[in-house]
Formats: structure tokens, C-alpha cells, sequence
């Protein structure tokens, strides 16, 4: 069985193939094939929901200790460096080169089609809604946006920034990345060119935490220039400058108040909630959408809104939206608690809206009252009639596409980025070339092993088709509930834990199926054909094979916005990568091995799981021997390249400040290695 081939969107649907049973008719000959096991499909979703319960409890313990308004001062303090630090130094300020080039005159506003700069090269299109006859500043308004093909000409959005205007307030509303005017991947041909929005966020997004860049700060970044250029108009009171957005945009717009202290005035909609709930409910979000390391610090949505306390913050939800009410609430509840110590608790309020996800009417109007109420600019409570442009009318790059201003892209950086930490490391190697790659893998952020894991003896379930007569199942409690499944094969059957012996013995590390795989795969009867005195043992780590999850959907697991992704994004943002968890899981297995008298121990892996297996090579005493098939080549080759085959789940974050995939190859040398059919960054 060759491993499942990669696209844009994650795994093909011929990939499934192999893990997925057929039907066979009457007339077929040949057996259908065996549907693969997967007894223990909650396991890997109940050891997330321990940590990310746990994680909501430091932060509910830290909040239930604010008495005075002393306290919650300190509190805010506290919470704008925890929330910085998830998204790392932001960039230096550079030139926005911005550029006017069109306008609309309306009846009670204009629209100015503009360009700007948020790093160099890096194209932002906006429409900047100027009120006619204004006389002296005005507030200001950035508008983001949520997850529309079309960005900012999209109805919903062009209805507020319109509304805005007709009350008087200059509002800029931006393109983002990825949507709009500011695809990224256009000039990929359409087989591999991924979707935009969700698509382009994931794509780009992931293969930036090889390079230690995380793509929420980008996102938000564009936000804080846009508010730069905002300031930069003659019309803008910075005495009044507010953000809002919906669903993405209301991520953006949550962020935002966290990432810069010039907002006066804060309105998200459609996305404030809590982390639990979010995560409880099987809801995969974007990489922008969970920041790395939020959960480990114990924060939730409503500690990025306190950053702008004492300052007006309204929590836009709805009652039947896929971010749970019940969340918006808490959240609420946790800034009431903070705005009252503060004596400003009638500075934060809660809207829900009666219908779905969106920024539909009532919602709006919920944040033109509660901008009117902190500016005094007006005293209108539903929303202005409007006239809703064209898309194309509203373009502020040549044919609605910033490609054609010859706007660099994300990955673009990437790979400049990928190629500069890798100097640097090279550089940075050669007074230390022998440091203990304990010190390299800092990334993987594994716990402290506490001898051979406790285990569970299965019964046998037969006719596997194995290669061999017998096989018997263990489940290894890694890191309960976390389990890692493996199977002991012999000639003869048994039903008890494994017999003391100080023979050799072969681990396989699956792909992702252990049980699809030794039938499937000839290369592993040929091991045990070809080391006939080695006892041969075949693992499923966590998230893979028997404890496949089944969550986030109906058949997510391959999906690139699936139960994969899902696990791997919460694992970062735990400071808990999952490749590490992985790793984890094999060193524990090969604790295992050890306690019953296996010192010589060859470790065979495959695909996905040669990523964890190669870690734990290094890190283990016990691994005499080392095979991999369909190894990645290399994290720079996913780094520098625009379309790549590999899931978030193999990634090590910021792995390419310490190390790459070559440099482990290289050490394994003494371990007498051996690659088949490598495979590079499309994982074909």
C-alpha cells in the first residue's frame, strides 16, 4: 500500500482507498477487504477536553481572585502581555505607500478605492467610506471582515461600512488575506490552487509555524495598519477609532483589542465565546482563529476583550449561530465581573441576535447604537437605507486582483523566512555541532516518562491476514486516555502479557492504519521474513489507526479543516505540538519493549508516523536500528514550498530554528538507517 497522496485540500479521495471498506457483489470472487480497526475512536478527543477543561479552570481561578479595582487593573495588565505573547513580536512599522486610486461620490458619502503597504511589497485593498459634508473629524471605524469569497464587497459588510458613513463616521473597511482582492494562490493552476478564504488561511497558515511565524499575526497585523492609515486621514478623531468585524472579522476584530491601545471602542460579532465551548462542540476553526499557546496560558476570549478595558466593548452573538450563545454569556460574564471593579460596567454589553451566523441587520444595528452611544455622533438606532454596489466598482487593484500590482505573498515570505533560519542554525551549529538533540527538539515539548506505561491485554480478533499466525493487541496507556495500540505478532497465540526476552524485536510506527498495513504493505512481511529471531510488534500513536478519531463530522479525519487539523491547532495552542504527543507515545511503547527485555530495538516507520518515530529515535537508547519508508525529505522543503502535501499534525513548531528532518537522518547514520522512497513536500 503506498501512502495516500496529499492535496491542496488534504488527503484525495482516492486516498481513502485503503483505509475505507468496499462492497462486493454476489458475483465478485474476491472477499471484500477488511474494514480496518478502530476500537478506541474517543480516546485521543477525552485527553483534549481534560486539558482544555483544565485550561479554563487556571484561568477561572486567576479571575476568581479579582476583589478590587486594584486587582482588575493588574488583571488587564497581565492579560495584554499573556494575550501579546501568543502572537509573538510584531513586525517594524515600514511604509504603507498607500494609493487612491478611484472613488465613488454617493449621496451622503464617498468611496475612496485605496491601496496600502503592511509590509513591504504585501498589497491590503480597502474602501475608506468618507461622510459628505462632515465638518471637523470624525469618529473612525475599521471594518474586518468574516469568511466571504469576496471580501469587503460583500453585502453584509458593505451594509455596515455604508451605515457607518450615513452616520457620520469615516469607515475603512479592508480586504483579507486570502479573500477579496488578495487571493494568494491565483496563479496556481486550479488543481492545486486551494479555496479561498478557509482554504488559502489553512495553506498558507500552516507551513508558517515551521518558521516560528504564526498567520494570526499576520492577519492582525494588516488590522493594525489599516488602522495606521485610518489615523493618517485629516478626517479622523483619534479620540474615537472603533473595530468591529463579523465571524472571521470578529476573531480579527477580538485580537485587535489585545494587539494595539488606540481603540476607543470594540463591537465583535460572531465569534466571542470560549475556548471549551468551541472546542467541546467538534467546531474547527481557522490557523488565524486559535493563537498559539493561549490555552497553555490559561486565556479565553473575553481575556483578549479586557486588554481594551475600562474602554466600550459589545459581545455581537446570535442565538442559533455554530459559536455557542452559551459562551458569548460566560464571556460576558467574566468582563462584567472585570468592568464593575473597574467602575465602568456600563461599558460592556451583550446583543444577541435571534437568527444564524452572520452580520445580519440586527446585529448592526446593535453596533451602530453602541458606537453612537460612546461618540455622541448620533442618535439613529436602526440602519439607514442602502444601495448595494457591485464588486467590481468597488476594486481598488487592476481587475480585482493585487497579483496584477505585483503584491508579494505570504508564502513568499515563508520561504525567505525558511531560508534565513536556516542559515542562521548553520551558523549558529559550528561552536556546538555535538549538542544533544534533547536540546534541539525543544519544540516537541515532551513531559517526563515515568517508566514502563501501564497496559491493558485485548482478546484476539482473528483472521487479520497478518504476517503472522497470531497477533495480540495492547493497549498502552501513553498518557491516559491517550493510548497507543499495539499488536505483538507470533506464530503461536497468546493471550497474557508479553513473555521476558532478551531477542531483538522490530516496532513498526504506522502510516495510518498498523492493521491496514500489515496486510497491505510487503515491506513488512519482509522484515519479519528477513530478522526471523525478532519478536515484530506493530504500533498505532495516538490519532492514528485504532484510535482514528471520529469527530468534527462525518468522515473529517482526512479533511484539511477535519478532526486532524482539528487536534493538531489545539495541541499548539496547549504548548502540547502533536507531533510531540506522537513522539511521545512511541518512546513510551519503546519503554514498553525495554521492561520485558528488548535491548536491541529496530524501529521501522512509515509516512505520517516516520515523522514521530524519527524523534524517538534519537531520543532513545533502546533504538539500535532504524527504517523508514516515505519519510518527508524535509520541514524546508514544506517551508519553501507554495503547495505542499503535509498536515499540521507532522509539523514541529519553530522547528527550523534548532533543526531539519536531514540533520536527524544524518545523526541516525550510526544507528544504521535506511530510507525507501522518501517523499517531498507534495508527499508524493
Amino acid at each position: 500500500m503506498t501512502p495516500p497522496t496529499l492535496s491542496r485540500r488534504g488527503f484525495c479521495a482516492a486516498a481513502l482507498a485503503p483505509l475505507v471498506p468496499t462492497v462486493t457483489s454476489a458475483q465478485d470472487k474476491q472477499p471484500a477487504p477488511l474494514a480496518p480497526l478502530n476500537r478506541f475512536p474517543r480516546t485521543v478527543h477525552d485527553w483534549y477536553v481534560e486539558r482544555v477543561r483544565a485550561a479554563e479552570r487556571l484561568g477561572t481561578a486567576r479571575r476568581a481572585k479579582l476583589k478590587t479595582k486594584a486587582d482588575a487593573e493588574a488583571y488587564v495588565r497581565e492579560v495584554r502581555t499573556a494575550c501579546a505573547a501568543c502572537f509573538g513580536p510584531l513586525p517594524e512599522k515600514t511604509p504603507l505607500n498607500a494609493k487612491t486610486t478611484g472613488k465613488l461620490a454617493r449621496d451622503a458619502y464617498t468611496v475612496e478605492k485605496v491601496t496600502f503597504e503592511s509590509r513591504p511589497g504585501f498589497v491590503v485593498t480597502a474602501n475608506l467610506y468618507v461622510p459628505k459634508g462632515a465638518k471637523g473629524k470624525r469618529p473612525g471605524v475599521v471594518g474586518s471582515c468574516g469568511h466571504s469569497t469576496n471580501g469587503k464587497a460583500a453585502e453584509a459588510y458593505q451594509s455596515f461600512a455604508q451605515g457607518l458613513a450615513r452616520m457620520g463616521y469615516v469607515c475603512l473597511i479592508f480586504d483579507p488575506i486570502g479573500q477579496g482582492e488578495r487571493s494568494q494562490y491565483a496563479h496556481v493552476a486550479k488543481g492545486a490552487r486551494p479555496g479561498i478564504g478557509v482554504g488559502e488561511h489553512l495553506l498558507a497558515g500552516n507551513q508558517q509555524f515551521l518558521v516560528g511565524e504564526f498567520f494570526g499575526t499576520w492577519r492582525a497585523w494588516d488590522g493594525i495598519r489599516a488602522l495606521d492609515y485610518l489615523l493618517s486621514r485629516p478626517e479622523v478623531d483619534p479620540k474615537h477609532v472603533g473595530i468591529t468585524g463579523n465571524s472571521g472579522g470578529g476573531t480579527m476584530s477580538t485580537w485587535l483589542c489585545a494587539l494595539d491601545d488606540r481603540w476607543t471602542m470594540a463591537a465583535p460579532a460572531c465569534f466571542v465565546s470560549t475556548f471549551r465551548r468551541n472546542f467541546e462542540n467538534e467546531l474547527p476553526q481557522d490557523t488565524e482563529q486559535c493563537p498559539p499557546g493561549a490555552l497553555a496560558a490559561g486565556l479565553d476570549h473575553a481575556d483578549f476583550l479586557a486588554c481594551v478595558a475600562p474602554k466600550p466593548v459589545a459581545i455581537l452573538a446570535k442565538e442559533k449561530d455554530f459559536f455557542d450563545v452559551r459562551g458569548s454569556e460566560e464571556a460576558f460574564a467574566r468582563l462584567k465581573h472585570l468592568y464593575k471593579l473597574l467602575g465602568a460596567e456600563e461599558n460592556v454589553s451583550l446583543h444577541v441576535g435571534p437568527t444564524g451566523h452572520g452580520f445580519s441587520i440586527e446585529n448592526r444595528e446593535a453596533m451602530y447604537r453602541w458606537f453612537n452611544r460612546a461618540t455622541g455622533i448620533s442618535d439613529a438606532r436602526t440602519e439607514p437605507k442602502l444601495v448595494i454596489e457591485r464588486d467590481e466598482d468597488l476594486w481598488a487593484a487592476p481587475g480585482g486582483a493585487v497579483s496584477e500590482l505585483k503584491s508579494r505573498t505570504v508564502w513568499s515570505f515563508t520561504r525567505d523566512r525558511a531560508e534565513q533560519v536556516a542559515l542562521k542554525r548553520a551558523l549558529g551549529d559550528r561552536p556546538n555541532p555535538n549538542r544533544p538533540w534533547s536540546a534541539r527538539l525543544v519544540g516537541l515539548n515532551l513531559p517526563e516518562r515515568a517508566g514502563a506505561p501501564e497496559y491493558r491485554v485485548l482478546r484476539p480478533v482473528a483472521n487479520r491476514k497478518y504476517p503472522a499466525a497470531h497477533a495480540t493487541t495492547y493497549v498502552v496507556e501513553t498518557e491516559a486516555p491517550a493510548v497507543a495500540i499495539v499488536y505483538r505478532l507470533s506464530a503461536e497465540q497468546l493471550l497474557s502479557r508479553p513473555p521476558k526476552s532478551d531477542a531483538p524485536a522490530i516496532l513498526y510506527v504506522s502510516h495510518q492504519s498498523a492493521d491496514a498495513e500489515l496486510r497491505d504493505d510487503p515491506l513488512l512481511g519482509e522484515l519479519a521474513k528477513a530478522e526471523p529471531n525478532a519478536t515484530f510488534f506493530a504500533c498505532d500513536v495516538r490519532g492514528i489507526g485504532e484510535s482514528r478519531p471520529d469527530t468534527c463530522g462525518t468522515n473529517q479525519f482526512l479533511n484539511p479543516y477535519g478532526s486532524d487539523y482539528f487536534y493538531a491547532i489545539h495541541g499548539l495552542m496547549l504548548n502540547r505540538p502533536y507531533a510531540g504527543q506522537k513522539t511521545f507515545d512511541v518512546l513510551c511503547v519503546l519503554d514498553w519493549l525495554s521492561s520485558f527485555g528488548h535491548k536491541e530495538i529496530h524501529l521501522v516507520a512509515k509516512g505520517w508516523g516516520a515523522i514521530p518515530a524519527t524523534f524517538a529515535a534519537l531520543l532513545h537508547d533502546g533504538v539500535t536500528r532504524v527504517t523508514l519508508k516515505n519519510a518527508l525529505t524535509s520541514f524546508a522543503a514544506v517551508a519553501e514550498s507554495e503547495v505542499y502535501g503535509w498536515p499540521l499534525s507532522c509539523f514541529v513548531p519553530n522547528a527550523l530554528r534548532d533543526f531539519d528532518l536531514p540533520e536527524c537522518y544524518t545523526a541516525l547514520r550510526a544507528k544504521k538507517l535506511k530510507q525507501i522512497d522518501p517523499l517531498g513536500a507534495s508527499a508524493k
